[in-house]
């Protein structure tokens, strides 16, 4: 049998690419978590931008050009624009030094739809700080504000988690550019707030499974025939006001759906064979559920939640599915 030939070397812009990629991942796993950050000295970064760079070749070159024909103009304009440079460097450090970073309670969504992240910058200084931009690391998409001196301003950023569950913030960038854009002025954040991403329901939803019957369908003790004790959320129109008047206490026509039949929700009984699907086939089931106000519970594996309506029940039942 002839030998298998040896593999081909990487390149060397391959190397470098990995290179960068585990010395930005350790560079991150250094970086604090947390929802709120003071910028200051020791995570605000500055370097030229290309528009630095031409002024610096720009300068050095008129340098050489008033030393060779001794132009006092030209030392002075050479002064004059590199002052401008140093000034716009301090101001622009200056506009996120000192700025506070606030994260938000992100809100769950639904997996493949957008999320968005809401950062509050408060600005403690008597001075504006302006042209502030922040983005998820990595891409262009920035959001601009400028802050009022000692007032706050929010930033939204929006993003779309694909997949379900609990996950972490992304990491964000806050950079400005301000006064002239020679240099880049950024920081970098990891929040420490985690977003719940429910399953994406099912389009279009299955109708919703046959009540079961109730394992103890007689009423309960104390209960009048056909009725049953008000509770929040009855509308007043099933409230039986002779009844009411005698004994002081709310009572409700009970109607022999709500005394017999129960509507459960359960993983074993979606008709699908993937997890996923299950999952987003109950998501579906709950939200239409919950639309015409009916009580259900949800049977997944290891967990049983009661029947019962509302907005309360809605958000159980999709986190249950959620972390599933």
């Amino acid at each position: 049998m002839s030998a298998l030939p040896a593999p081909a070397p990487l390149p060397w812009w391959a190397w470098r690419a990995r290179l960068q990629v585990r010395l930005q991942r350790w560079w991150l796993e250094r970086l604090p978590l947390t929802d709120n950050l003071r910028l200051a000295q020791n995570n605000v970064y500055i370097l030229p931008t290309r528009a630095g760079w031409m002024l610096a070749v720009t300068l050095l070159t008129l340098l050489i050009g008033s030393i060779n024909y001794q132009l006092s103009l030209g030392y002075l304009l050479t002064f004059l624009l590199a002052g401008c440079g140093a000034a716009s460097m301090a101001a622009g450090h200056g506009i996120l030094c000192g700025l506070e970073l606030h994260m938000q309670t992100p809100q769950p969504v639904f997996a493949g739809r957008s999320a968005v992240l809401q950062i509050k910058l408060t600005n403690n200084r008597r001075a504006p700080r302006h042209a502030i931009s922040m983005a998820l690391k990595g891409t262009r998409q920035w959001s601009w504000t400028d802050v009022p001196g000692q007032s706050a301003a929010t930033v939204k950023i929006g993003f779309r988690p694909l997949r379900r569950g609990l996950h972490c913030a992304p990491t964000l960038t806050a950079e400005t550019r301000y006064p002239l854009g020679a240099f880049r002025v950024w920081t970098i954040w990891r929040p420490a707030a985690q977003i719940l991403v429910y399953p994406a329901p099912e389009t279009p939803a299955a109708p919703l499974p046959p009540s079961e019957p109730r394992a103890n369908a007689g009423l309960a003790s104390g209960e009048f025939d056909g009725v049953r004790a008000w509770q929040r959320g009855d509308p007043l129109k099933l409230i039986v006001w002779k009844k009411f008047a005698k004994s002081s206490e709310p009572i409700a026509r009970a109607t022999e759906h709500m005394q017999r039949q129960t509507l459960w929700l359960d993983y074993s009984h979606t008709g699908h064979a993937d997890a996923e699907a299950r999952l987003s086939r109950l998501t579906a089931w709950v939200l239409a559920a919950d639309d015409r106000g009916l009580d259900y519970g949800l049977r997944l594996p290891g967990v049983e939640i009661a029947p019962a309506s509302g907005a309360a029940q809605r958000l159980r039942c999709l986190e249950a599915l959620a972390l599933a």
